[in-house]
């Protein structure tokens, strides 16, 4: 079972961490790294330090959800900051089936030798279930690593008093994205509660135009789009506390508050003449694809994803000029920051996985991530360092900069929680929660889609 935390106390603990690393304060070197006898420590530790360890002739396999533009940006991380200085042969393999493939591969007794979870929930199972190494056995110091991280991020990769997953990357969710030209031409507003938006997107609609594009599609893993809305209204209409209940499943889908959250989704996801297409066919429109219709004519103004989106614009698009975003507003007067991102756990011990994690996490690699482009359209890779010790002067675009510090003021505010299905147990939170989205997009009646949202915890 997972172990509960008062994750109030620990959000401000990492949001003060963030607002020192933001003004260039934290700068100390907290990288660990391995002795001759396994034990960490940061003792003479500089990323940017020439004598990297010699581990020519090893290799270490990493596998993980990001595909396309960051499955290249990571590989050309980890070959400048890990495979050049210790002549090892790191590799990263991407898949839009990583739900599925790792389950597979870790059950046949051929996992990766480092997996990149999006899903904490799902780590913490295979932690449960003895796959992976716990971070105390691979020598790290716990201290050091909330000093790194910040309390709250690392926690969600604790089982049994235990620490199993590094944060390797966090992304903001809460953003809207909208056609900063129709927005120009009507005089539009940016909303700043929910009831503002759907004042908006009748306007919009009543204008001519299609207010919103909605795609859940993802392959095996189509719905957790829908989720994500889900998630933020959850974390607003019905508060933090309540979304903590609701992610350890002490408050069941089948509840008033998951009810409401719902019904308040499809205000806009119901109502055919504000989604371009029909609700039915959501989830048949890949999440990939969906923010096209930002760009084309009789397309669509609004569109609500995470920061890494914009890895799926048009090329050459300009962001503030051809599209912008806002945060997804208030509700009944509630704010709040809906974050993911990737926790990196070891499923074999070994000399060059433990220097292969302390250098992918570390200030460097991180640092260098922030920077990576898109060799097509030389746009920003959207990638987030938790690593404390990255500034903002790491970031090449003003959308990571201004989404890391959202989610800082979240933090701080006590009102920034990860993304509920990630956190659930993975029957769950990529199950019955990504399948009941589906089927109720699709028309089934949403009284037993909450059921049998439910039917899905494990005992």
């Amino acid at each position: 079972m997972r172990i509960r935390r008062s994750k109030r106390a620990l959000a401000v603990a990492l949001a003060a961490t963030l607002v020192l690393a933001a003004c260039g304060d934290a700068d100390d070197d907290v990288d660990p790294a391995a002795d001759d006898n396994g034990e960490v420590t940061d003792d003479d530790v500089d990323d940017d330090d020439d004598d990297a360890v010699d581990l020519a002739g090893t290799s270490v396999s990493v596998f993980g959800a990001p595909t396309s533009v960051e499955e290249a940006a990571i590989q050309d991380v980890i070959q400048e900051t890990f495979n050049e200085p210790t002549g090892a042969n790191a590799t990263y393999e991407g898949s839009d089936d990583f739900e599925a493939q790792i389950q597979i591969r870790a059950e046949g007794g051929n996992p990766p030798d480092v997996a990149l979870f999006p899903q904490p929930g799902t780590l913490v199972e295979h932690a449960e279930a003895g796959y992976l190494v716990p971070l105390e056995e691979l020598g790290y110091d716990i201290d050091e690593l909330e000093a790194t991280f910040g309390e709250y991020l690392l926690s969600l990769g604790e089982h049994d008093g235990q620490y199993y997953g590094i944060p390797t990357n966090v992304n903001y969710k809460s953003m809207v994205w909208y056609n900063q030209a129709i927005f120009d031409e009507e005089g539009y507003e940016v909303p700043e509660t929910w009831d503002d938006m759907i004042a908006l997107s009748e306007q919009i609609a009543d204008d001519g135009y299609t207010p919103w594009v909605i795609g859940t599609g993802s392959d095996a893993a189509t719905g957790w789009p829908a989720t994500d809305w889900m998630e933020d209204i959850m974390l607003r209409s019905a508060g933090p506390e309540a979304y903590d209940d609701w992610v350890d499943g002490e408050l069941p889908f089948d509840s008033d508050e998951v009810r409401a959250a719902a019904e308040t989704f499809a205000e806009i996801a119901f109502e055919n003449e504000l989604i371009v297409g029909d609700t039915a066919n959501i989830p048949d429109l890949d999440f990939r694809d969906a923010p096209d219709a930002l760009f084309v004519d009789d397309g669509a103004v609004l569109h609500r994803q995470a920061s890494f989106v914009t890895s799926f614009f048009p090329s050459g698009t300009q962001l503030g000029e051809d599209v912008n975003w806002f945060q997804f507003p208030a509700i009944d007067g509630q704010q709040g920051a809906l974050i993911a991102g990737e926790m990196g756990a070891v499923y074999e011990d070994r000399e060059e996985v433990r220097e292969f994690l302390r250098s992918f996490t570390g200030e460097e690699a991180q640092c260098a991530m922030g920077s990576q482009e898109d060799p097509d359209t030389g746009d920003a890779v959207q990638r987030i360092s938790p690593n404390l010790d990255v500034g903002p002067d790491c970031y090449i675009d003003e959308v990571m900069q201004e989404a890391s510090q959202q989610i800082a003021e979240a933090l701080e505010e006590g009102t920034a929680r990860f993304d509920a299905s990630d956190l659930m147990p993975a029957a769950v939170g990529s199950g019955t929660f990504w399948d009941g989205m589906n089927e109720w997009m699709r028309g089934a009646d949403l009284d037993q889609v909450l059921q049998d949202i439910d039917a899905g915890w494990p005992n």
